[in-house]
Formats: structure tokens, C-alpha cells, sequence
């Protein structure tokens, strides 16, 4: 059940698990994962360790936007289940101690929502207001805004001779979060989910619903018209302001929480995400960071990238990290999958599961899976179908979970939305669950790691190598207690040499074994070896970094 504990905050000390819901499982055998497919799953993820769930949109849909494109905010999609099915998972994941977060898509809505038909029924309708209308210039568009999909930003509506704003798919239009009565309504469409039992929700682009209130046009990249640097388009000082009135609804009830998605190009801009945490306790109380996704294999600048992330965090702020998730390449196959992806991605599991914050994990991460091999016949992404070769799409991310060595990887007896990753044989929860040296049973170790270790979940972070060598090594410290945790990212023994005493218990390990000693300010790392050692010496002066 869920309970309280005073010294711990399931959002800060716990992990999260994110689902998306079409390739999770497969009840019914039509070919798309579903509520009741994630229920027959939950046994699976209380013994992973996860301490919350967060499901891509559920809501009923024309599925433009696989969901994303919502026409009714209270009412689940019949492809995905019922509201029924919904209260049983909530009921069933509770029962476990497991928290659901949903996805609240605040920046539009689908054109088929009741609001957007009454919108564009008129100029005077009542609800004209509740999205964003202009009228075109002399040269057709009311300016040069672009929509994220790649097309103009503006579609012209004929029967009222006004065009309205769509920062994605056209079937997908802006609301004006500048209408306090568009605002005030919307809070209803939360409190009804959060009445209904729901612990948080996840805030789909929450830095777009706001534009500029003059419509000025968005300076140009090297003068080229489809590129753009989204100035008045993204990162509006309200949007901000938004979200503290979203957190003191939330603040309403008990334990709970959102977590806000503020996409930055390449190389990410942490400045910016943290921006939206407020003071720490007056705005959302996590912020997805995307730099750490878009580093290189490269020691120095992982540690680079989370100290500069941790910087921003304000004092009563709290830092989330992420590797992968349904709109980005899997992180198994940023780093090459043909090369040693395997003994990659265990470092890349002890690294998000020992550095500060709270760690997402996305759906499959636990198994190794990479990116789907779909052809262009089999895409059905919108952005892949309209840029393919040059962007292939979101589907790859999002192939079916790897259940079993089986038909269709076990996700269904039907055939499957999107194909099955070929690689399911040998990464898959069945074969991976029997053997004992298997990413899936690191990542089960690495999550209990966690959940029994306070030093894990909230001690502070004290970079001790940042790089040298290839090594990455920090210190986990809170009060008396200190973990250290050595990562490799060369495929060669690496020699390192730590500024404090070392001796100590080995209490995870990619190469070693689980409570053998480990001791010498000299010692070497194998190739692509994570570990994570309690120290016995925790004197402060010996915490001191070294390049």
C-alpha cells in the first residue's frame, strides 16, 4: 500500500518507470498495448523496484499524434481500455506501492476537442479566445512562426477567414494560456484526475504553451527560413507564472507531484530546465533535463554536463536524469549497439542509478533494447514519414517491450502496431531474468541499491575524477556514510588514482564480487567497469576532487 514516511519523498528517493502504452503489453491481442496489459505487468515492475509509473497519454485521441492530440480530456481512449481499467490499475499499482503519473498535454489540443469546434464556429463564439487566431498579413501568414513538424505554424481556417496557431501537427491546435476562463477550465480537467487518485503528472513541452502576446517574428538561422531560433515561440516569462498555479492546485492535495518537459535543442540548456523549478517549492518540482542525452561517450563531459546541471538546481530544488524516452534515439543505441553497446549500457545503469536525482527509466532500458530496424513502409510516425531518410522517426524508440524469446517477443499473439526489434532472442525479460551477470538482474540489483540506501537516494555529489584516464568517480555522502562509485569508459584496464583512502565494501559491481573488499589508493578498472563501493574511511578532509 501507499504510505507515508517522514524521511523519505517517493517523487525525490524513488524511481520512475516510463511507459509508453501502445508497446508495453498486449491484453486483448489486437496488436496494441493497453491498461490491462500494463496491470498484468505491474507484478513484473514490484520486483524491479520501481516506486511510480509514468504512462504516455491515454485520453481519447484521433491518434494524429499517437495520443498527443487530445480531443477529451476526461475519457480514456477505447484502443487503450476504459475508465474502468484505469481505476483497477490505480487501485492494483497502489496496492503494490507503486504511484501512476500521466501525461498532461497543456500546449493543444485536437481539432476534434468539443472546445477547438466551438472555437472555429464563429469569430464570436465564447470559446474563440480559448486558442490563439490572427489574421493573415498582406503576405498571407500573420507572421513567420514554425510549426516543430516542419511546416508553417499557421492554418488558415475559411469559414471564418482567420488563421489559427499549431505548434505541431495542424490537427493539433495551440491553446491560449492567456485566457484566465481557458485556464480556470483546464484546472478542472486536473482536478479530475487528481480526485479521481492519480499521483502527478508529467507536463508534455510545458516551456510552448505560451507565445509572445506581440507575434513577432522569430529571428532566423543563417537567414534560412525554416530554421529558426524559437525566441518568441518558447521559454515566455508566463508559462512560468503558469506553473505555479499549477503547483499550488497540486499542493492541494497530498503527496502530489508533476514533472515538466523543457526541450532544448542540442546541447541541451540546463540554465533553462531549472529555470522552471521556481525557488524549488513554488513551481513544478522536477524538470527534464535533456543534455545528459545528448553527450558523447566521453568521461569529461558527463561529468561536465551533471555539474553544470546540478549547479542551476536551486537550494530547495531537486535534480531528475533521464537517458532515453519515446521521442529520442534509446540511449543502448546513441552508443553504439554493434560495439560493446552491452557492457555500455550496465555503466550507463549504475551511472543513473547512483548519480543525484531521481532516475526515469524508460520502458526496455532494463533489457538493453535499441532502436527498432523499421523500414519506410513501416514507419507511422508523422515526422518520420515526412523527413525520411534524413530523420527516420520517433518509432524506433518506441518498438514493443521484449517480454519473452517467443512470438512477437511475447507482447502479443496478434501482429504488433509497430515490428518487433530482432534482437528480442537474446534481450528479453525471460532469457535475461535466468541469468544471474543480465542487465535486467543489474538493474534489479542497482534499484533495491537504491530504495535501501539513503545515501543513494539523497546524500550530496562530490566529483572526485572528472574524466582523467577515461574514469568518472564520485563520492555519494551523507552524514557519516560515503559511497563511491567508479566508472570506466574506455575499453581497456584503466589505471586510477583516488585522492582518499578507498578501502572498502563492494556493493554493486559490473566485474567484482558483491561485499568483497576493495582497498589501495592504486588500483585499476576493467573495461567499461561500474562499481560502487561503501567506504570505510568517511573523513571530510579526504573528499577532496581530482581532475
Amino acid at each position: 500500500m501507499i504510505q507515508s514516511n517522514n524521511h523519505t519523498v517517493w517523487w525525490k528517493h524513488g524511481v520512475f518507470y516510463h511507459i509508453y502504452p501502445r508497446s508495453f503489453y498486449d491484453s486483448n491481442n489486437d496488436g496494441i498495448g493497453d491498461i490491462r496489459g500494463i496491470i498484468r505487468k505491474l507484478e513484473y515492475l514490484s520486483e524491479l523496484g520501481i516506486s511510480a509509473i509514468w504512462i504516455s497519454p491515454l485520453y481519447q485521441s484521433p491518434m494524429h499524434d499517437f495520443g498527443y492530440d487530445i480531443s477529451d480530456y476526461r475519457t480514456i481512449d477505447p484502443v487503450f481500455g476504459d475508465l474502468e481499467d484505469f481505476r483497477s490499475l490505480l487501485r492494483e499499482a497502489h496496492e503494490r506501492g507503486i504511484r501512476i503519473i500521466m501525461d498532461l498535454v497543456m500546449n493543444h489540443t485536437s481539432v476534434e476537442h468539443p472546445w477547438f469546434i466551438e472555437s472555429c464556429s464563429s469569430r464570436d463564439n465564447p470559446k474563440r479566445d480559448w486558442y490563439i487566431w490572427r489574421d493573415g498579413l498582406f503576405r498571407g501568414k500573420p507572421n513567420n512562426w514554425r510549426s516543430a513538424f516542419g511546416s508553417s505554424a499557421w492554418e488558415y481556417d475559411k469559414p471564418t477567414g482567420q488563421y489559427y496557431l499549431h505548434s505541431f501537427l495542424k490537427e493539433m491546435p495551440d491553446l491560449n494560456w492567456r485566457n484566465k476562463e481557458l485556464r480556470n477550465t483546464y484546472f478542472k480537467e486536473v482536478r479530475f484526475w487528481l480526485d479521481l487518485g492519480v499521483d502527478g503528472f508529467r507536463l508534455d513541452v510545458i516551456n510552448m504553451i505560451v507565445k509572445d502576446k506581440k507575434f513577432r517574428n522569430n529571428p532566423l538561422f543563417f537567414g534560412i527560413p525554416w530554421i529558426q531560433k524559437h525566441v518568441y515561440t518558447r521559454n515566455r516569462p508566463k508559462s512560468i507564472r503558469i506553473t505555479h498555479l499549477l503547483r499550488k492546485l497540486l499542493d492541494e492535495y497530498v503527496d502530489r507531484m508533476c514533472v515538466g518537459e523543457i526541450y532544448s535543442l542540442p546541447p541541451g540548456d540546463p540554465a533553462r530546465s531549472a529555470g522552471y523549478l521556481g525557488s524549488g517549492d513554488d513551481a513544478i518540482n522536477l524538470a527534464f533535463d535533456f543534455s545528459l542525452m545528448f553527450q558523447p561517450w566521453n568521461a569529461r563531459k558527463v561529468c561536465a554536463c551533471l555539474t553544470t546541471w546540478y549547479d542551476h538546481i536551486p537550494v530547495n530544488g531537486w535534480a531528475c536524469n533521464v537517458l532515453s524516452n519515446h521521442d529520442l534515439f534509446r540511449s543502448n543505441s546513441r552508443f553504439g549497439k554493434k560495439k560493446n553497446f552491452y557492457e555500455k549500457s550496465k555503466l550507463l545503469a549504475v551511472l543513473l542509478l547512483t548519480v543525484k536525482g531521481t532516475p526515469f527509466i524508460y520502458y526496455g532500458e532494463e533489457i538493453g533494447m535499441t532502436n527498432g530496424r523499421l523500414t519506410k513502409k513501416q514507419i507511422v510516425d508523422p515526422l518520420g514519414k515526412k523527413f525520411w531518410p534524413l530523420f527516420k522517426g520517433r518509432d524506433r524508440a518506441r518498438t514493443p517491450m521484449q517480454w519473452t524469446p517467443g512470438k512477437n517477443a511475447g507482447f502479443s499473439e496478434a501482429s504488433p502496431w509497430l515490428p518487433v526489434n530482432p534482437e528480442f532472442p537474446e534481450l528479453n525479460v525471460e532469457t535475461e531474468s535466468s541469468d544471474p551477470a543480465s542487465l535486467l538482474n543489474l538493474y534489479r540489483q542497482l534499484i533495491r541499491l537504491r530504495n535501501e540506501t539513503e545515501t543513494l537516494q539523497s546524500g550530496d555529489w562530490v566529483p572526485l575524477i572528472k574524466g582523467g584516464n577515461g574514469i568518472l568517480a564520485f563520492l555519494r555522502i551523507l552524514g557519516d556514510d560515503s559511497v563511491l562509485v567508479l566508472l570506466n569508459f574506455r575499453n581497456k584496464i584503466s589505471k586510477i588514482f583516488l585522492p582518499i583512502p578507498s578501502n572498502g565494501n563492494v556493493l554493486v559491481s559490473t566485474h567484482r564480487v558483491e561485499g568483497s573488499n576493495f582497498k589501495s589508493l592504486e588500483d585499476r578498472l576493467f573495461p567499461y567497469e561500474a562499481i560502487a563501493v561503501r567506504l570505510n574511511d568517511t573523513r571530510p578532509e579526504s573528499h577532496k576532487p581530482f581532475s
